[in-house]
């Protein structure tokens, strides 16, 4: 077989394959050019999902004749002054997009330079150059790519309807739109306007402009350092979420990433928070050093490497956690809405009010501590938890010190003092602006999952009568060598067993009957993903969560008056007592605002 060099126009079209998959591919190369060029405006218009045209228009700095000619041209590019691939400071830098845009479609380039009297038009159809002519066109830069993949037709047949094009090219410039606030985006579909972003002058803005002002409304800031990363964005409350993960928005220096060790992070701080099927909104920012970061892993960027992964991934973590527990009693302002729809829209129907007496301050006295008696209530009556943690259920019940509250309080506390209980589940408690509403299952869910948590620095761990070896190959060997530590630390005694296994002695007492050798796999899978143990932590966390579930006070019972201000007063001294575990909201507030407008006072 003759070896041979393949003709410019067949590497160009390869090229072409690995950077353009598809209209919004060749929209993201576009306009991160214009974004380098120093653009402040750009705007994008489509037809048929960018099928049929792709137009591009930014007012960045513009090029010359020169320019243009050498732009078309493979491996020619602006963004390497000192050909140092591990030092970039832009976000195009492949010197062979426009080439490879040129090689599969019919491209005119227009641009003027700033500071010149002229303006070039160059075009190049299915690979073939044109020379430039002389054009008319304000300073900046004007690019059109016209039927996208005519000159390789079977690329045409792998995209999807205009709509589900269109989706993608939306979901990018959202992207680069949220990593340039200071930057105006424009984009048309059809000669229709999607969306027109003017320039912000914070990140919060720009977000809300995307996002959304709901995702503003129930967002925390978030800014952390650590040696030098540093970390910012906005995440959302853990009642503030959505069925996918689609609106998680994740950057390193500035470039939009989809990355598998940063998505981790985020399930690993947000497990504790919502169930496994929901997911939180967030747009988190990471800039580390250049030399720390690899952007040159995928041709078209959107993965990266880091150096060191277990640090990046550790910061993250903690500043998530750091920030949700700086708002553990916050619930979703959506939630306040949904109720207050709920009263609009459906008939007031007639409530099954416990009768209780009026408010009084309550002692531990000849009664004990309510929260204890509660405990002890429904720990001695659910027979529905699991046999598994039947044995550990005994050690965790709510014996809290004595709670009271002085005869004559000087303020009403966060969530009132508790004023009756509906149909037996829920606690109407009267505040100093409103009125809350109590789920009290989940409310004591939480209380008791976060008592589980507490405990958990003690794992109890339960020997196997014989122990287990566990054979694996040498890929997934050596990243569990490394965390042999951690597994300690989580009640998984293991070491090494010959050259080519591991022998597990111990597991957490939590865990029951387990397939250790699915475990083990699972663990050396995501230690080299992610860098850590998450299924263990997972498996743990579920178990606990399951476990506060099935031992927490249930609907339907009855709860005294004195019962429910304990467990109002334990709620506003836990973290995380807005939400249950699986992300529920433990409690609605309405303002005193909320009832005057349901009856028209205001």
């Amino acid at each position: 077989m003759t070896i041979r060099k393949l003709e410019p126009h067949l590497v160009n079209q390869i090229a072409a394959g690995e950077v353009i998959e598809r209209p919004a591919s060749a929209i993201k190369e576009l306009v991160e050019n214009a974004l380098d060029a120093g653009a402040s405006l750009i705007t994008v218009q489509l037809r048929e999902g960018g099928r049929s045209l792709i137009a591009v228009t930014d007012n960045g700095v513009g090029m010359s004749r020169e320019d243009l000619e050498l732009a078309v041209e493979r491996h020619a590019t602006s963004k390497l002054p000192e050909n140092d691939l591990f030092n970039i400071q832009t976000l195009g830098f492949r010197g062979e997009a426009l080439p490879s845009i040129g090689s599969v479609s019919r491209l005119h380039l227009t641009s003027r330079l700033q500071g010149s009297e002229e303006a070039w038009l160059l075009k190049v159809e299915g690979g073939d150059k044109k020379p430039p002519i002389p054009a008319s066109h304000p300073h900046g830069t004007h690019i059109e790519v016209k039927d996208l993949f005519y000159a390789t037709p079977a690329r045409l047949k792998f995209l999807k309807s205009p709509p589900t094009e269109l989706s993608h090219a939306v979901e990018l410039l959202n992207r680069l739109a949220m990593s340039h606030p200071a930057v105006a985006f424009k984009l048309l579909a059809d000669q229709r306007v999607v969306f027109d972003y003017k320039p912000c002058a914070s990140l919060q803005e720009r977000l809300s402009q995307v996002m959304g002002t709901e995702f503003s409304d129930n967002a925390l800031p978030l800014e952390m350092s650590r040696g030098d990363i540093l970390l910012k964005g906005f995440i959302s409350l853990p009642t503030f979420n959505r069925a996918n993960a689609a609106h998680q928005y994740l950057f390193v220096n500035g470039r939009p990433v989809k990355d598998k060790l940063l998505q981790g992070a985020v399930r690993a701080a947000y497990q504790d928070f919502l169930a496994s099927n929901r997911y939180p909104l967030l747009a988190l920012f990471v800039e580390i050093p250049r030399e720390d970061v690899d952007v040159n892993v995928h041709p078209a960027k959107t993965e990266v490497r880091f150096r060191d992964s277990g640090l990046v991934r550790g910061t993250l973590v903690s500043a998530l956690k750091q920030t949700l527990a700086g708002a553990s009693q916050k619930t979703a302002t959506t939630i306040n809405f949904q109720a207050m729809r709920a009263f609009r829209s459906e008939p007031m129907q007639q409530l099954s009010l416990s009768p209780v007496c009026h408010p009084r301050p309550f002692e531990g006295g000849e009664h004990g501590d309510p929260v204890a008696s509660l405990d002890s209530r429904f720990r001695g009556n659910d027979t529905r938890g699991s046999s598994s943690f039947a044995h550990h259920s005994s050690n965790y019940a709510l014996e809290e010190e004595p709670l009271s509250l002085p005869s004559l309080p000087l303020e009403t506390p966060p969530l009132g003092f508790a004023k009756a209980q509906l149909h037996e589940t829920y606690i109407v408690a009267q505040t100093e602006e409103g009125l809350v509403i109590v789920d009290q299952h989940a409310a004591h869910e939480r209380l008791v999952y976060e008592r589980l948590k507490a405990d958990m620095g003690h794992v109890k761990r339960q020997p196997l009568l014989i122990p287990e070896v566990i054979e694996l190959g040498e890929s997934d060997l050596q990243p569990l060598k490394e965390i042999l530590e951690d597994l300690l630390a989580l009640g998984l005694v293991v070491e090494p067993f010959g050259e080519k296994a591991l022998l597990v002695r111990e597991i957490p007492a939590l865990l029951g009957e387990v397939d250790l050798q699915g475990l083990m796999r699972d663990l050396a899978d995501e230690v080299k993903d992610m860098g850590g143990p998450l299924s263990l932590k997972e498996r743990l966390a579920e178990i606990l969560s399951t476990c506060a579930c099935h031992h927490s006070v249930r609907a339907g019972r009855k709860l005294s008056i004195e019962e429910m201000n304990a467990l109002l007063r334990q709620m506003e001294k836990t973290a995380h007592s807005g939400q249950c575990n699986h992300g529920r909201p433990t409690y609605v507030e309405l303002k005193r605002a909320d009832m005057e407008k349901l009856f028209g006072r205001r």
